[in-house]
């Protein structure tokens, strides 16, 4: 029977993430404060620069039409003139050389006087401009601090806090109506939140109560020695399927708890965890032949440490699965690069074209199958890890290893 293949995956879009490191210079990022500044500051300095040149316009307009002088010496007998300023005049000047001498002399007063305006104003104008920045850049802050309080806000409700509200005071103008918004919002995810919860506690024992029923009259009726072999194999069967159905609902259920942010965190090593993980999956990887290697160094990260531990027992189990018949391996390693935790799940096993390496992280999503009906899982082991992993920050990448297999590489801040 021919498969439907499965539809394009859309690749997934950036998300934001309010744990991210800041940049190494916070001041550097051209933030609406530093923009407002900016404005506030260049039209007061743009102002100013029109009402400077209109000033020195005006002087220079006025000065200039008194540019005749006031007197003119027209003879004199016996004149003994000095000027500390106006050199050119001496004695035994004649009489036009001494109206020209007084002449320039009054116009390079002028044309001091006028560049003494203008440096001042233009010293002036620098100070001002300085000033208006610097006020502007406070103002900004005080106009905008309501926004601050929002993203604080939003950063802690981004760890699971939702009982934080932003409870913003001051006049009702649209910042105000922003904030109470969000606090609206806020108060519905808080109930949708609790609701959720409510039910995967109320589904977790309703679900598990009858598997686990099942699964002790099965194992009574198969401990009796004198049953048919055909009731025997019958049991076998039925508690194989009813073993999958509680692993089914478990890893149902762990998906649905790990979507999540984690709320208690405390220091859990991944070299521990992966550790236990191989032990538990030792026996299995010896009955297929698969041999485990890897060096684990510690990498110690803020988490839950069942879910942590989950993650590598699914990724563990995957690569012992679908591994090679013969001579197969399986490298888990752990260390912390460049500020994070990595824990690399590397394995022999099938060709897994690039294409369909996204398909594997879907629940119920196998290599060339869609939906369950192996015996190798459930359909949900990927998919749990990838939740665990965002729940904690991180995030997983998989990569087809050449010659066949896959390689996981799962980082988390540290």
């Amino acid at each position: 029977m021919a498969t439907t293949p499965a539809p394009p995956q859309t690749p997934p879009k950036p998300t934001w993430d309010p744990r991210r490191p800041q940049p190494p210079f916070p001041w550097l990022r051209p933030t609406i404060r530093i923009r407002l500044t900016l404005l506030y500051g260049g039209m007061f300095l743009i102002a100013g620069i029109l009402l400077l040149s209109i000033i020195y316009l005006l002087a220079a307009q006025a000065i200039n039409t008194g540019n005749q002088p006031l007197f003119k010496i027209v003879g004199f007998n016996s004149l003994n003139v000095a000027s500390p300023s106006c050199h050119a005049i001496t004695n035994g000047l004649s009489l036009q050389a001494f109206n020209d001498a007084v002449r320039e002399c009054m116009d390079s007063q002028r044309q001091a006087a006028l560049d003494d305006l203008l440096s001042r104003s233009l010293l002036a104008l620098l100070g001002l401009a300085v000033i208006a920045f610097a006020f502007g850049y406070a103002m900004a802050g005080r106009v905008l601090s309501p926004l601050g309080r929002i993203t604080r806000t939003a950063r802690q409700v981004a760890g699971s806090d939702l009982s934080r509200r932003i409870e913003l005071d001051g006049p009702d103008d649209e910042l105000k109506e922003l904030a109470d918004t969000f606090d609206d919002m806020l108060e519905r995810l808080q109930r949708a939140f609790t609701a959720q919860q409510r039910f995967v506690g109320n589904a977790s024992h309703e679900l598990r109560t009858p598997l686990a029923i099942n699964r002790t009259l099965l194992e009574v009726h198969l401990s009796d020695p004198n049953a048919p072999v055909e009731l025997q194999q019958l049991g076998k069967t039925l508690l194989a399927t009813n073993e999958r159905s509680e692993q089914l609902v478990e890893g149902l259920l762990l998906l649905a708890r790990s979507d999540n942010q984690i709320v208690e965190r405390k220091p859990v090593d991944l070299a521990e965890v992966a550790s236990q993980a191989i032990d538990q999956v030792h026996a299995e990887a010896e009955a297929k032949g698969v041999k485990i290697r890897g060096e684990r160094r510690p990498a110690v990260v803020q988490g839950n440490g069942v879910l942590l531990e989950r993650i590598a027992l699914n990724l563990v189990q995957n690569a012992v699965r679908y591994n090679m018949a013969e001579n197969g391996w399986v490298e888990v390693t752990t260390e912390v690069e460049h500020g994070q935790a990595v824990l690399t799940v590397s394995n022999t096993g099938p060709v897994v074209p690039a294409y369909e390496v996204d398909n594997l992280f879907e629940p119920f999503r196998r290599l060339r199958t869609e939906r369950t009906g192996s015996d190798k899982g459930v359909g949900l082991g990927l998919s749990i890890v990838r939740s665990v992993a965002r729940a904690h920050g991180g995030h997983i990448v998989a990569q087809p290893r050449e010659g066949g297999g896959l390689v996981m590489r799962v980082t988390m801040p540290l």
